[in-house]
């Protein structure tokens, strides 16, 4: 018997061998069809790649990511109690939401005054934390508020861990306005940071957001690139006004909206660090590790079936965490729905935590290091996004390609393939178009109501610098909009509109295709009559006259529909059916089917969402 390790009595694993393999369980199928995956942006994804060699990447100092929480109760006393609680209950990292933010939604803090900011930090020792500013459009107030709050309490200014947020290039892609010219701009942004860095500042004034360009549909690539021009413009600007290019350097943070994609997410943080990198390279500057902030992505949440959305902000804390960002924000989970309550703000607050010290994610530098599928995304990523970032400074930077709305087009088209994969379910959204859920119950908020935001500040005189803002949507936002009318008719008329399953044959035949089609009908509201099945069209059509429904569904098997479907298309016609879909689409029935009065069919890859519009208007009655 040889005495040899088992591995050594197989042959060697080699790529040429799976590809045999594949091609063999592929039976002539399109390998790149079948198994080449792209992102938004047209980044290549493998469904197999070979280790890697560990590529040099910066990343955060050792240790832990912030864990940061949101404070952004309107009114001064709770948003201090939320502060507390959360720091109590393991944050170590706050997010101060100004009402005038665009991340705000209606809600956030509106103190204007020393004592006010004073009273909603009370008990918050600032040495202990670190602390972001989220005000939008009053960004420098906010700034001048901490800053006299600083001194008041005799704080170390120079020992606290502050970011200020001040981003007017974020605000002009937010709003469409700066309320200035850029000429009048520049100055002011130096002299905030010299009035700053003479009390002892030594943290971020600016920040280069890519929440605006996230939350307008921008793949990886353009927010990546819109980050990193924004910075190069700060940069440029307070080096401009004398500021020194190394201390210029360190007044600029980044943040990137993390969503659920978690390999992807990883390579987006990843990338950042590198083409960050490449500009301090490209200024003589030796590289140090850049203020890397992440917050769950806005774009993804939604309103129905909410705590999937707990799935989806504690992936982006992983995918986050482990990209190398420096603080981790996560959106409660019934963000959507309004300003959330303590249990919602725990939860974000304690899945960060869990990965933190549970599973221990913090623990290994790099961890996506050498490992061949995210050393390609990452050098993918890299490589695009600073020819995209090239793109934007051969147009004469980013606010002069927003002020002619050269970048807006290019995220408009990105926009607009990715809501067409949305309403065919390409890209599905647990809860709102897959496995929606019609009978479920209400969540909690705080009952608060939104308000509109207040007046942003004037940054000087002259014609103000405009665009077209990018708008700030969410993925679902169509599909909870057919919710919202199928509650209105069930409140009005206690009844939900709904689609009369025609089931034919034995349910081995149909309970696939009825289940596909109950659940697509409910992602639009519409209510799923079920039954166990029709022998014949005489019991069918007396089923669907007794259930009261004007829109039937036919659901079965190929085989069956090909001896029944079109007679019972007739039949429901006859039985006064005002609309007729088939789940499936049988190619060879297609005609004799329309001819026999199907209105469409409902396949996997169709349109959902504009059938759902058209079924809806049909099922509800005037």
């Amino acid at each position: 018997m040889e005495d040899r390790p088992l591995a050594d009595l197989f042959e060697p694993a080699t790529r040429a061998r799976w590809l045999g393999l594949v091609e063999t369980a592929l039976k002539g199928g399109d390998f790149e069809k079948r198994l080449v995956s792209k992102t938004a942006d047209g980044l290549r994804v493998e469904p197999l790649y070979d280790p890697a060699e560990p590529t040099a990447q910066p990343m955060r100092a050792p240790g832990p990511w912030r864990v940061s929480q949101r404070v952004d109760h309107p009114e001064g006393e709770a948003a201090n109690r939320q502060a507390l609680t959360d720091l109590e209950g393991g944050a170590d990292a706050l997010t101060l939401v100004f009402a005038a933010a665009p991340a705000a939604r209606g809600f956030g803090l509106t103190v204007e005054s020393v004592e006010a900011l004073d009273a909603v930090l009370g008990g918050v020792m600032l040495p202990l934390i670190a602390l972001r500013l989220d005000a939008g459009g009053q960004a420098l107030e906010a700034a001048s508020l901490l800053k006299a709050l600083v001194e008041k309490r005799g704080d170390d200014l120079a020992a606290l861990d502050l970011d200020l947020g001040i981003d007017p290039v974020g605000r002009l892609a937010a709003t469409g306005s700066l309320n200035g010219v850029w000429a009048d701009i520049v100055p002011k942004l130096a002299a905030t940071l010299r009035d700053f860095d003479g009390a002892g500042f030594r943290g971020r004034a600016f920040l280069a957001d890519g929440r605006p360009y996230h939350e307008g549909g921008a793949g990886e690539v353009d927010e990546l690139a819109a980050v990193l021009a924004t910075a190069v413009t700060y940069l440029r600007a307070l080096e401009a006004e004398g500021h020194d290019l190394d201390r210029a350097r360190d007044a600029i943070g980044v943040l990137l909206a993390a969503d659920a994609d978690e390999f992807l997410g990883i390579a987006k943080f990843r990338a950042m660090r590198r083409l960050w990198a490449r500009v301090e390279e490209a200024c003589g500057l030796d590289p140090k590790p850049l203020r890397l902030h992440a917050e769950s992505a806005w774009r993804m949440m939604t309103r129905r079936d909410p705590f999937v959305n707990i799935l989806r902000t504690t992936m982006a804390a992983t995918a986050a965490g482990l990209g190398g960002a420096d603080s981790v924000t996560l959106l409660p989970y019934t963000q959507a729905l309004g300003l959330p309550d303590a249990f919602a703000r725990r939860v974000a607050r304690n899945s960060q935590i869990i990965l933190l010290e549970e599973s221990g994610l913090a623990r290994v530098a790099d961890p996506a290091g050498g490992a061949g599928g995210l050393e390609a995304l990452t050098a993918q990523l890299t490589e695009q996004a600073w020819e995209a970032f090239q793109t934007l400074e051969r147009e004469g930077g980013i606010v002069a390609s927003l002020s002619v709305g050269k970048l807006q087009r290019r995220i408009e088209g990105v926009r607009e393939a990715r809501a067409r994969a949305v309403a065919t379910r390409r890209e599905p959204l647990t809860g709102a178009t897959e496995f929606p859920f019609l009978a479920e119950k209400p969540v909690a908020v705080l009952d608060v109501p939104p308000r509109d935001p207040p007046p942003a500040s004037n940054f000087g005189a002259g014609t103000a610098v405009a665009c077209d803002p990018l708008p700030a949507q969410r993925l679902a936002e169509p599909f909870e909009a057919l919710r919202d009318a199928s509650d209105a008719v069930l409140a009005r008329t206690g009844r939900r509109p709904g689609v009369f399953l025609a089931n034919l044959g034995p349910m081995a035949a149909f309970n696939t295709r009825a289940t596909f089609a109950a659940n697509a009908f409910a992602a639009g509201g519409l209510e799923a009559l079920g039954n166990e099945g029709f022998a014949d069209d005489a019991s069918l059509t007396a089923a669907f006259q007794a259930s009261g429904a004007s829109l039937a569904c036919l659901c079965s098997s190929d085989a069956v529909y090909a001896e029944r479907a079109v007679a019972a298309v007739r039949a429901l016609k006859e039985a006064g059916a005002g609309t007729i879909y088939l789940a499936g689409r049988p190619a060879d029935l297609a005609e004799p089917l329309k001819e026999a009065g199907l209105h469409a069919f409902l396949h996997a890859g169709c349109d959902l969402l504009a059938l759902l519009n058209e079924a809806l208007r049909r099922a509800v009655k005037p």
